[in-house]
């Protein structure tokens, strides 16, 4: 676009992006003032199997953002999903909140439904939770347990936290399962439910806030909510001169009141 001499900054059209802008410079594409950017937001959405999970395919597959519906603002995906895996993919309209839910620091907890190939007992997974080595790459413990058995294939419960290239898929076949479906079902707080499959939710403004921690958006960036600060607490001061001391949580001695009546003599 700047090559093309559609970008101007403060009235004068640009032929090299190497340049500085701040808040104050006035920027216009084809003449008009750039839009404000919007504050940060998330979207649920049921991946189906089939779709790539890319802006564009080289082969030419349909890709996620063809089957979005038509409303929806420009947005990227919070990480990957393979082309025949399916559930929960997290979309957004902001790049430093993709960053922000992708750095391996976040760990957050993804988890997944797993159909596997054969009848493998709980032993068999033993060595996904204590981590495993595959072609020198180490992965890190994964959550598997067993659900259930279902004629030739049995149904699994994986979470992990890293999120390599075909994780799941690589660290069963090295145990000696094939995957034969993967469904992911939960993305740190965020969870598929009864989300159908192609559709999208939007995560409302007061959830995003409180599970992300973020206050607002400033010039289109999310910003970390700060912690309200403790009171000072005061430090204990010497006894009081003014009445006895007495021991720590015992009660005062109620005093007479000053128009009380007199005792009477014995």
């Amino acid at each position: 676009m700047i090559e093309a001499g559609r970008v101007g900054v403060n009235g004068k059209i640009i032929d090299s992006p190497a340049l500085n802008v701040g808040p104050a410079d006035k920027i216009t594409v084809d003449g008009a003032p750039l839009r404000d950017a919007e504050r940060p937001r998330l979207w649920l959405y049921h991946k189906p199997s089939g779709l790539v999970t890319s802006a564009r395919d080289e082969k030419g597959r349909e890709t996620v953002f063809d089957k979005l519906p038509e409303d929806m603002p420009r947005v990227m995906s919070v990480g990957r999903l393979d082309l025949t895996s399916e559930g929960l993919l997290l979309l957004t309209n902001d790049g430093e909140l993709k960053r922000k839910l992708e750095l391996p620091a976040t760990g957050w907890l993804r988890k997944y439904r797993v159909r596997v190939k054969g009848t493998p007992v709980d032993a068999d997974l033993a060595p996904l939770r204590k981590g495993i080595v595959i072609e020198g790459e180490r992965f890190q413990a994964m959550e598997a347990s067993l659900d259930r058995q279902q004629g030739a294939n049995a149904w699994l419960t994986v979470g992990i936290r890293e999120g390599k290239n075909r994780e799941i898929r690589r660290a069963m076949a090295e145990i000696g399962l094939e995957v034969n479906r993967l469904i992911r079902v939960s993305y740190g707080p965020f969870r598929l439910g009864e989300l159908k499959a192609g559709a999208v939710e939007e995560i409302k403004p007061r959830v995003l806030r409180d599970q992300l921690g973020l206050e607002a958006a400033v010039e289109g960036h999310a910003v970390a909510k700060e912690k309200p600060k403790r009171p000072l607490r005061k430090k204990p001061g010497p006894p009081r001169s003014d009445g006895p001391e007495r021991a720590p949580g015992r009660p005062a001695k109620p005093s007479r009141p000053q128009n009380s009546a007199p005792r009477r003599p014995r």
